[in-house]
């Protein structure tokens, strides 16, 4: 197998909920490991999600953990996710579900360079931006 990079997002106890709506998003199969499976955590803590991935019909792999027993979350990030192509009705549909019950930070519409371009941040924190490649012309 080739080298992939691969979106991994950290979550404080909401990594099912977050791969959930993901996969709600993108389609795809969803595989959850806890902590308690792996023998790592007992109590509330052996139900968080050691490692989630996410493999989708794109060709997308998106993975996520909570994080673990006894170490701090560390939130925000100078990251963001970004989905592009020229298949317009598939991004502008992510991108849609994406920002439902997040906040759209630029709406989703033609740019100077000629494509569309927008960004979100989804309900779990996480940035996404989308660009739509136009046909040249």
């Amino acid at each position: 197998m080739a080298s992939r990079l691969n979106p991994y997002i950290g979550c404080p106890g909401t990594a099912r909920e977050a791969m959930e709506f993901y996969k709600g998003v993108f389609g795809g199969e969803l595989t959850l490991s806890t902590y308690g499976e792996a023998g790592a955590a007992t109590g509330a803590d052996g139900d968080k999600i050691m490692h989630a991935q996410l493999e989708t019909p794109a060709g997308y792999t998106l993975m996520a953990s909570d994080t673990p027993p006894g170490m701090e979350q560390s939130q925000g990030s100078s990251i963001s996710v970004s989905l592009s192509g020229d298949d317009g009705d598939e991004l502008r549909g992510y991108f849609q579900k994406l920002s439902d019950g997040g906040t759209v930070t630029m709406p989703l519409e033609r740019q100077m360079w000629g494509d569309e371009f927008g960004m979100c941040v989804d309900r779990f924190g996480v940035a996404w931006m989308a660009n739509i490649a136009q046909p040249a012309g």
